[in-house]
C-alpha cells in the first residue's frame, strides 16, 4: 500500500508504483543532463587543446633558435600554467597538446561538418592550418579521452577510420581502447566479412558502458576545469592508505608529506600513488602502493613505472631516485616488499634500510587496521 502525506486536507502518495515511475524519470533526466554537460565540456576542452598547440607550435616556429628552443619553451610553459591552472599543464601534458595539434588539421566539408584529418608528413615538412579564433565545440565530436587514445595509434589510416567509426557509432573511451587493442582496422582489412564485422563492432558489451557519474568525474575534464579529483575506492584501500599516512608520519623517521592518491598520466593511461612520501634524510621520494590480494610480479612491474615516472617528473634537482613500498593486504597474510629502483651506492642502501619502517612494523600496522575496520563493521547496524 502507497504511503500518503498529509498536505493540507489532500493525502498525497509518497510511495507505490506512480512514485516509481517518477523516480525513474527524474534519475533518467539527471544522468542524461550529467551525460550533456559532460559532453560539451569535453568538446570545449578538445577543442582549446588544439588551439593551445597551435599557439605553442606557431610560437616555436617564430623562434630564431631551433635546436632545444621548443622543449625550452614547453618547459616555461608547464611552470607557469601550472602555477595559475593547475596539473592539466604539466610539461608532458603540453607536449601531447602540441602532438595534437600536429597530428590534426581541420577541414571545413561542404555541408558544413568538420572532417578531422590525420596531417600527414611529406618532403620533410608539414602543413599548417592557420585558424585566427578559437574553434567551434563542433569540430571535435569525441570527448578529449578519445583523441587521446587516438594518438597512441602510429598508422594514419587506421587512426582516421577508428575516429570515423568512432564518431558513427558513438563509441565510448572503453569501446574505441578496445578495438584498438584488438587491432580491428587490422582485422577488418583483411577478412571478407567486412559487413558482420563491423556490426559486431558497433555492438557495445556490458564492459563498454561508461555510467553519467563516471563521465563527469573523467579525469581529463576534472583536470581541466581544475577540480579535487577523489574518486570512490574500497573502503579498506582508502583507511589504510588514510591510516599508514599518519603512521608513517608519526614513527619520527624523517618522513614529510607529499600527497595521497595522487593521479598521474602516461600517455593516454591513467594511474593512482596511494601515497607519496618525502624522506628528508635519504632526500628522496618513496612511492607507497597497497594492493588488495597477494603479491604478484604485476605489482613490480607497476611500482616500476611509478618510480620512473617520479624520478622524471616529481623528484626536484638534487633529490635521490626515489624508493617504492608494496604492501598487499589480504584476510590471510600481509606482504611487504621494498622496491629501492636505481639505487647502487652502499652507503645510501645502507641508511634505506636503517631509516625506513622494518617489515615486521608495518606488517604488524596493517594488520591492526585490517582488525580495526573489521571491528567497525560489526558495529555497523544491519
Amino acid at each position: 500500500m502507497a504511503k500518503r502525506k498529509q498536505k493540507g486536507n489532500e493525502l498525497v502518495p509518497v510511495g507505490g508504483a506512480d512514485y516509481e515511475g517518477l523516480l525513474s524519470r527524474l534519475s533518467a533526466l539527471l544522468d542524461q543532463s550529467r551525460r550533456s554537460a559532460a559532453r560539451a565540456v569535453n568538446a570545449v576542452l578538445a577543442a582549446t587543446y588544439w588551439e593551445v598547440g597551435r599557439r605553442v607550435v606557431e610560437f616555436e616556429q617564430g623562434g630564431r633558435e631551433k635546436a632545444g628552443y621548443g622543449e625550452a619553451v614547453i618547459d616555461r610553459l608547464a611552470t607557469d600554467l601550472t602555477k595559475t591552472y593547475g596539473r592539466g599543464f604539466s610539461r608532458s601534458n603540453l607536449f601531447q597538446i602540441r602532438s595534437f595539434y600536429l597530428g590534426w588539421e581541420i577541414v571545413q566539408t561542404a555541408s558544413g561538418l568538420f572532417q578531422l584529418r590525420a596531417k600527414a608528413h611529406a618532403d620533410g615538412g608539414s602543413q599548417t592550418t592557420a585558424v585566427g579564433a578559437l574553434l567551434s565545440a563542433e569540430a571535435f565530436p569525441l570527448p578529449w579521452s578519445h583523441y587521446t587514445r587516438l594518438m597512441t595509434v602510429p598508422n594514419l589510416t587506421a587512426r582516421r577510420f577508428y575516429e570515423e567509426e568512432a564518431i558513427k557509432g558513438g563509441w565510448s573511451v572503453r569501446q574505441l581502447d578496445r578495438q584498438i587493442g584488438t587491432q580491428f582496422f587490422e582485422r577488418l582489412r583483411g577478412s571478407d566479412r567486412k559487413d558482420a564485422l563491423l556490426v559486431k563492432a558497433h555492438t557495445p558489451v556490458p564492459g563498454d558502458q561508461v555510467t553519467a557519474d563516471e563521465l563527469v568525474r573523467d579525469p581529463y575534464v576534472l583536470e581541466f576545469l581544475n577540480l579535487k579529483n577523489e574518486y570512490g575506492e574500497s573502503e579498506l584501500e582508502e583507511a589504510i592508505v588514510r591510516h599508514l599516512e599518519a603512521f608513517l608520519l608519526e614513527l619520527g623517521r624523517g618522513f614529510t608529506f607529499v600527497s595521497r592518491q595522487q593521479k598521474i598520466r602516461i600517455d593516454a593511461e591513467w594511474y593512482k600513488i596511494d601515497l607519496l612520501l618525502f624522506h628528508r634524510r635519504l632526500r628522496c621520494l618513496v612511492v607507497i602502493d597497497l594492493k588488495i590480494g597477494k603479491f604478484t610480479h604485476a605489482d613490480a612491474g607497476q611500482m616500476n613505472l611509478y618510480l620512473n615516472y617520479a624520478r622524471e617528473h616529481l623528484s626536484e634537482p638534487g633529490e635521490n631516485p626515489p624508493v617504492g613500498l608494496i604492501l598487499c593486504s589480504q584476510k590471510s597474510d600481509t606482504v611487504v616488499r621494498y622496491a629501492m629502483g636505481g639505487i647502487n651506492a652502499r652507503v645510501f642502501a645502507s641508511k634505506y634500510l636503517t631509516d625506513l619502517p622494518a617489515e615486521e612494523e608495518l606488517r604488524a600496522e596493517v594488520e591492526r587496521t585490517k582488525r580495526a575496520l573489521a571491528g567497525r563493521a560489526g558495529d555497523s547496524p544491519g
